[in-house]
């Protein structure tokens, strides 16, 4: 079950099977792009995902999941693929709260986030060795880009478990936060964004995104902030934040051109 609540411009979307550990299947998936579009469809300038009680995501539901009659690349196409990329390319900052088992899909969702703040206790990592599959949801790219090949290799050969304390010291993730402070962290961290010049967040991700799909080098990065100044520099946030810096008071920002 996929749970949408807009609140002041912030959209919180609840993974809310605590009794599987939220783990998904193609119907969740697609239940959680509607969450995600009905998001956009709002207007909404920040967005937080979430999984309800003992972890963020455990990954696919594979419980009645029988291997000799299972589409699996169907469902990875088709199913998996297209909501994390609707997630990457949300028109508004991303926060994700990891907590528990973050694993397969669940791991996947935090890639496709912008920004992720992880509870120290937290479990990540390629557990996939034991069911004779392999790390999926762009894992490989994140553990490879993060850490290197030979870390890479060693955590999906061995099957070991991060803990988000770890995981944040190695650099997959934004911060880590005590289990009980996680959440709220993730809340005032959205908060803060929603009220932030969304035109240039925008911009970021796109710059971001050219810099990790399309490999831009240095010189190809600069050019494109180039252009983001300039385009930017039409908005009533960037006139805003000029004016609020000149006479020494906080900016008030509507997120609009």
């Amino acid at each position: 079950m996929i749970d949408l609540q807009i609140t002041d411009d912030i959209a919180e979307v609840v993974l809310r099977a605590p009794e599987k550990r939220n783990a998904v299947d193609a119907v969740d998936l697609a239940a959680l792009a509607d969450a995600y579009a009905r998001a956009e469809q709002a207007g909404v300038r920040a967005l937080v995902l979430r999984g309800e009680g003992k972890a963020f995501c455990a990954g696919r539901d594979i419980a009645r999941v029988d291997p000799r009659t299972d589409d699996a690349l169907g469902f990875m196409r088709e199913s998996l693929q297209p909501v994390l990329e609707r997630i990457a390319a949300f028109p508004a900052p991303t926060f994700a709260v990891a907590h528990g088992a973050c694993l397969g899909i669940g791991l996947g969702l935090l890639i496709a986030t912008d920004v992720v703040y992880v509870a120290e206790s937290a479990k990540l990592g390629s557990p996939f060795a034991a069911l004779g599959a392999t790390l999926d949801s762009g894992g490989h790219a994140l553990l490879f880009e993060r850490l290197g090949a030979h870390r890479a290799f060693d955590l999906i050969y061995s099957g070991d478990l991060m803990s988000g304390a770890g995981a944040v010291a190695s650099g997959l993730f934004s911060r880590a936060f005590p289990d009980d402070e996680v959440l709220e962290a993730t809340r005032r961290a959205a908060a803060h964004a929603a009220q932030g010049p969304t035109l240039a967040f925008l911009a970021t991700k796109e710059i971001i995104r050219g810099l990790r799909d399309e490999r831009h080098g240095l010189w190809r990065s600069v050019d494109a902030e180039n252009v983001a100044q300039a385009q930017l520099s039409q908005t009533a946030d960037f006139r805003e934040g000029f004016a609020a810096f000149q006479q020494k008071r906080p900016p008030r920002f509507t997120g609009r051109g």
